[in-house]
């Protein structure tokens, strides 16, 4: 019995300082505080050196469950990850999750090496185990402290996040092994990490194809396709690690796979994988507190916290200056994406593989990692958003969106049933405008059910209901929030190329005599980009008007305030290009899409 009662002791326990860690992020919303900090103080508080006096010496354990932590985030991250997204900056991005991690770790050893007094081999791995950004402290803090990036610098933060870590990971166990043995060669090394990665993408790549197809396919009871999912991400992981792959690769790539491609119950995926993974950080953070003891750190903390500085100040910096170089980054971008490298559990994570494989001088390796990662948060974390707003690379932040109601629909994957709030500001209301490729469906008004013609006319307070295709959802948010009050139309825009976007299309019908149905004459032109296009309009969106082509030109609020105007051509057509001068188009356009220049 008392055996029994020791395991109903450690759930109730577990239990407790997870919901403290929960509790915890009230006060650190309040107060500015890196949530992931407070979950390591209350591990450390509830370990053998705090009040709480837990013995947990368990590295096996800690290592097991952030594993499946680790993957589980990263998963999550490649989930959310939109391809079109981090298409542009994808180049750059792996530049720095591959080389600035190795840079990083050069750089910092020498510093490693001295302060602690360790030879080039340990204070490589030092280097190492601390080279690599946390995803999910960077996206974190970016979240609570409601920062809006530029698009460029966010999307190259998200995608090297999320794929250096496979690389620090391959490259502390190579050092581990190197220590472990006192030998291996450059073409082991390379051999080694051309089969992590090329296997480990080969395997996240089918494997989430797979998954896609299982959830399509196989008519699974309600409820089951998240954790169905979140099972088959944990399958994927386990399997590339058992065949030498990297495990961690494979389920970020799946995620990705998954993530941008139709799949039935989406959101309740993403939704019981939002939860999953915040439960997963909680305990992974607090476990790694409960490791750490304060009474040990005593001799290492100085030197620690050398080279915790060194890293932030030196080596991350020259190593996102060096890896930015060939790619059209101003100076203001790359010091915020050098300051923006956290630390975080990754890096506590890689210092707990010397202590399960039993290597000497192990528990310096965790403390230097638990310290370096205290300094970042309290200095990096505390200051991400100052130093957005001081380098200009944070945007105004946006009104907050509608609230948003997504139902699947049981055997559809090509249209969701969304629903919004009417308010009386918005586009949809003040113009009674929709893209032409959603259909309103039923409206709830004083909790009655009614179809659109019974609705009709809309009125704020109601709730409508439209059907639209999943990948196009977000976009309907633009019609349901506050209009931005808008300016006056400029009459020196109407010329010949450049027209107001306040301008309905009858008029511009009757300027340049190009045909315009009746149903659309009263748009303006800032309404028939509204209407026409998929997602919310850039700079440079374009739509075909009987002869003439449309260009936004500038926007404003969400919304075209200048339209450029293609007149058709009377010249003859161009000659066609020859086979050199096709090649090296061909050759400019594909490195514009690779390197995002």
């Amino acid at each position: 019995m008392a055996s029994l009662d020791s395991v109903s002791l450690a759930i109730l326990l577990g239990a407790v300082l997870v919901m403290a860690g929960i509790l915890s992020s009230l006060l650190a919303l309040r107060f500015g505080a890196p949530l992931l900090l407070v979950f390591l103080v209350i591990g450390m508080l509830a370990g053998d050196s705090g009040p709480g006096q837990l013995q947990f010496d368990d590295v096996r354990t800690t290592y097991l469950v952030g594993s499946v932590a680790l993957a589980l985030i990263l998963f999550d991250g490649g989930l959310r990850t939109r391809f079109a997204s981090i298409r542009t900056v994808l180049a750059p991005s792996v530049v720095l999750a591959t080389v600035g991690v190795l840079l990083t770790a050069l750089v910092t050893a020498p510093f490693a090496k001295y302060a602690l007094d360790l030879n080039w081999t340990e204070s490589l791995l030092v280097g190492a185990v601390v080279a690599s950004t946390d995803a999910a402290a960077v996206f974190l803090l970016v979240h609570t402290q409601g920062l809006r990036l530029r698009p460029r610098v966010g999307a190259t933060l998200e995608a090297e996040s999320g794929t250096n870590d496979p690389f620090a990971i391959f490259l502390t166990l190579m050092l581990v092994e190197y220590i472990s043995l006192g030998s291996s060669s450059a073409g082991h090394v390379l051999l080694e990490f051309l089969q992590e990665a090329v296997l480990g993408a080969v395997v996240g790549f089918f494997g989430g194809r797979l998954v896609v197809i299982a959830l399509n396919q196989v008519a699974l009871p309600q409820g089951l396709h998240a954790p169905f999912v979140t099972t088959a991400a944990l399958v994927i992981f386990g399997g590339s690690q058992i065949m030498h792959a990297s495990g961690f690769l494979a389920v970020y790539l799946a995620g990705i796979i998954i993530g941008n491609r139709p799949t039935r119950a989406h959101n309740s995926v993403v939704t019981f994988l939002d939860a999953a993974t915040w439960l997963a950080q909680i305990v992974m953070f607090v476990l790694l507190g409960l490791l750490v003891s304060p009474s040990r750190l005593g001799a290492s903390v100085l030197p620690a916290v050398a080279v915790a500085l060194v890293l932030m100040l030196v080596a991350r910096p020259l190593a996102v200056f060096v890896c930015l170089a060939p790619f059209r980054f101003n100076w203001r971008e790359r010091i915020f994406i050098a300051w923006t490298g956290l630390r975080g559990a990754v890096a506590i994570f890689l210092a707990s593989i010397p202590m399960l494989v039993g290597l000497s001088k192990a528990y310096l390796y965790f403390d230097v990692a638990f310290v370096v990662v205290i300094i970042s948060l309290l200095l990096q974390g505390w200051t991400l958003a100052p130093a957005a707003r001081k380098l200009h690379v944070a945007l105004p932040r946006a009104e907050r969106g509608p609230r948003r109601v997504e139902l699947d629909l049981p055997g559809q994957l090509e249209q969701q049933l969304v629903g919004y709030s009417v308010r009386p500001k918005s586009l949809y209301f003040r113009r009674g405008l929709i893209p032409s490729w959603s259909k309103p469906t039923l409206v709830i008004r004083n909790e009655n059910i009614l179809t659109p013609t019974e609705a009709d006319p809309i009125a704020p307070g109601d709730y409508i209901y439209l059907l639209a295709p999943p990948e196009k959802a977000e976009s309907l948010d633009r019609f349901f929030v506050d209009m931005q009050p808008s300016t006056a139309p400029d009459p020196h825009l109407l010329g010949d190329f450049m027209v107001s976007g306040e301008h309905t299309l009858a008029e511009l019908a009757e300027i340049y005599g190009v045909k315009v149905s009746e149903d659309e004459a009263k748009l303006t032109l800032a309404d028939y980009f509204d209407v026409h296009l998929d997602r919310a309009p850039k700079e440079g969106a374009e739509l075909a008007l009987d002869e003439i082509v449309l260009v936004a030109r500038s926007i404003s609020g969400g919304r075209v305030n200048v339209v450029g105007l293609r007149l058709p051509e009377d010249d003859e057509t161009p000659p066609p290009l020859t086979r050199r001068q096709a090649l090296r188009r061909r050759l400019a356009d594909l490195w514009t899409s690779v390197a995002g220049v």
